[in-house]
């Protein structure tokens, strides 16, 4: 009983915690290397495009590739680029079982339902 009277005072002590470790403008988590990522990524889009993500170093980097290549992003700097990727990598990682789980093949329409 102890116990639970405990952890019913911590608990909301981690949840003001956690919340302050989090930019009420952006929503982006404050780690080390957030300060670039809020700048150069809420240049063009919501920085919620950003918390909703999950990738590793590579994908974050292809993902930024992509937007320099077709969407104007600006070149970064070689040390802001890593600092931002070591961000995005270990503060949104991957999720295991993030993604819902496929359509049962009784659920789909049938392949002449598909096609005009």
């Amino acid at each position: 009983m102890r116990a639970i009277a405990i952890l019913t005072l911590l608990l909301p002590m981690s949840l003001v915690a956690n919340e302050a470790n989090i930019d009420r403008q952006t929503g982006l988590i404050k780690n080390p290397g957030w300060l670039h990522v809020r700048a150069h990524c809420g240049g063009c889009h919501s920085h919620a495009l950003v918390t909703s993500q999950r990738a590793d170093r590579q994908t974050w980097l292809d993902m930024i590739r992509w937007m320099q290549a077709t969407q104007n992003l600006w070149q970064l700097a070689p040390d802001v680029e890593s600092e931002m990727l070591d961000y995005l990598a270990q503060t949104y990682a991957p999720v295991p079982n993030r993604r819902r789980a496929p359509i049962p093949a009784s659920l789909m329409p049938s392949r002449e339902q598909q096609e005009p």
